[in-house]
């Protein structure tokens, strides 16, 4: 009657604390090691990464856990908001719908710990979300691009189209015309509109999160390998949440259209805890 009069349950009354089990210790020890590894991943994808371990974790009590050990995601910047012309409208390029239809490249700058410029060229399947070659250099021309281009070509196959920003290098007569006698479009984006290379520009702000100002390159060679580590750990073990936290690589081997796959992981995954990038 007394429970009745206040309005809560006589179990929730009754309920009584129980201390952490074993299974618990364990996902904690396993959660504290992979956060010191990867120190820039959120609880969402430490849980992904639990769950391909075997650990049975659901994403509340990952959240439980993850706040208990004080685990918390650095704050990132505040972007700036993009500005528009008056009436003018973001384009959206349509996805692609397989792998190999479209790549998109892109440079990211970074300097080695004495001051050389390094200029990496990071080269993406817009489908899989793979990363098929990232090509560090202290300088890179837009032979140097069609160098990789041909590279990939001869080991993946060919794409329909390569998407670019308007830098000289992508721009150059040769690149154009080589392009061309290969039956590869130039998918150019509009001046001033990163946006419109948005998985490109995603990838190169994980990249830069993840890797580059985790590190410290003495020379290109070094950085070379380095980053040659972090492409193949972003392809066969980092989970990926666009792609319902599986790997490019597992894209890659078995096709499945990405949306489907997020829609099915937030509806199993979703039940009520925080959103952590």
């Amino acid at each position: 009657m007394a429970c009745r009069a206040v309005g809560i349950g006589r179990a929730s009354y009754r309920y009584e604390t129980r201390p952490p089990t074993r299974m618990d210790e364990a996902v904690r020890h396993r959660m504290r090691d992979l956060a010191q590894a990867h120190r820039r991943y959120g609880y969402r994808r430490i849980t992904a990464l639990l769950r391909r371990e075997g650990h049975r974790i659901n994403p509340k009590r990952a959240w439980r856990l993850w706040r208990e050990e004080g685990l918390k995601l650095p704050r990132k910047r505040p972007k700036r908001p993009k500005r528009r012309a008056e009436g003018k409208t973001d384009p959206q390029p349509r996805p692609a719908e397989r792998a190999n239809e479209v790549w998109s490249l892109d440079f990211v700058h970074d300097r080695t710990v004495t001051g050389r410029p390094l200029r990496m060229l990071p080269v993406l399947d817009e489908h899989t979300r793979e990363c098929l070659r990232i090509r560090v250099r202290s300088r890179q021309t837009a032979e140097d691009v069609r160098e990789t281009l041909g590279e990939l070509i001869q080991r993946h196959g060919k794409p329909e189209g390569v998407r670019f920003d308007n830098g000289p290098e992508f721009r150059s007569d040769a690149l154009r015309e080589w392009l061309e006698r290969q039956g590869i479009r130039p998918l150019y984006i509009e001046p001033g509109s990163p946006w419109e290379n948005g998985y490109q520009e995603s990838f190169n702000g994980k990249f830069r999160d993840e890797c580059l100002n985790m590190e410290l390159f003495w020379n290109d060679t070094e950085a070379q390998v380095i980053v040659e580590d972090w492409r193949k750990h972003y392809n066969t073990d980092r989970p990926h949440s666009a792609l319902g936290y599986r790997t490019p690589a597992e894209t890659a081997r078995s096709p499945e259209d990405a949306a489907t796959a997020t829609k099915a992981t937030i509806q199993g995954t979703n039940n009520g805890a925080p959103i952590n990038p």
